[in-house]
């Protein structure tokens, strides 16, 4: 079903905005803190063990990864934030990078932000989000590790995360994810579809209220 993904490949990195490609057609990029499990999520999304590099080292992508998905359609995978042991002009540098690209990149069709699933909406989780409703990007949350919590707790963060960003007034999905054993899955699968404009979002928003048998 997601063949295009399995597909995808790496074809440009961006270390600044001027060295950003040229908008064409339409992206997807991919957020969130340098131990969210960012990269391990778009492997397993794109059914790849290394498209995205994956480091025992958090925040070792410091530049833009444009992967193509075939038709003029990318994912990007923005560099990993928060991560203590990087330099304060380092960490500086890649905020104004990211905060021009989701301000000023037309081809932009919405974002995945990944957390932690027993981390969740840390300070830069929520000044991304912020940026986000102010440039009018999407967003679809993924709360990355679910494996790491039983069913119910998993399901109580998921409706703590989406009763706390309702509340700010930040409208985003919200579902589970695990790299490790494919939960949430074809739920993502079907919202990069939607944005990128592959087809019908194939029930994605039902998938992601029912990633579970308590979630609602």
């Amino acid at each position: 079903m997601h063949k295009r993904y399995q597909n995808a490949r790496f074809v440009t990195s961006a270390a600044s905005v001027a060295s950003l490609p040229p908008e064409t057609g339409a992206e997807v990029a991919f957020a969130g803190r340098s131990n969210a499990g960012k990269s391990s999520a778009l492997n397993r999304i794109c059914h790849q063990k290394a498209l995205a590099r994956t480091s025992k080292t958090p925040g070792r992508t410091q530049q833009i990864n444009f992967f193509d998905v075939g038709e003029g359609r990318h994912l990007v995978d923005l560099p990993g934030y928060g991560y203590a042991r990087v330099e304060k002009s380092r960490q500086r540098q890649w905020g104004a990078f990211l905060q021009h690209y989701l301000l000023e990149r037309g081809a932009l069709r919405g974002l995945i932000l990944l957390m932690d699933i027993r981390h969740p909406l840390t300070p830069l989780d929520e000044q991304l989000l912020n940026l986000c409703r102010e440039a009018g990007v999407p967003v679809h949350v993924l709360l990355t590790k679910s494996d790491k919590l039983k069913r119910g707790q998993a399901t109580t963060a998921r409706r703590e995360v989406k009763k706390r960003l309702e509340a700010e007034g930040l409208h985003a999905e919200v579902q589970l994810f695990s790299a490790l054993n494919g939960e949430g899955l074809e739920a993502v699968q079907a919202r990069l579809d939607d944005w990128l404009g592959f087809g019908p979002p194939a029930g994605a928003d039902a998938a992601a209220e029912t990633s579970g048998p308590e979630a609602g």
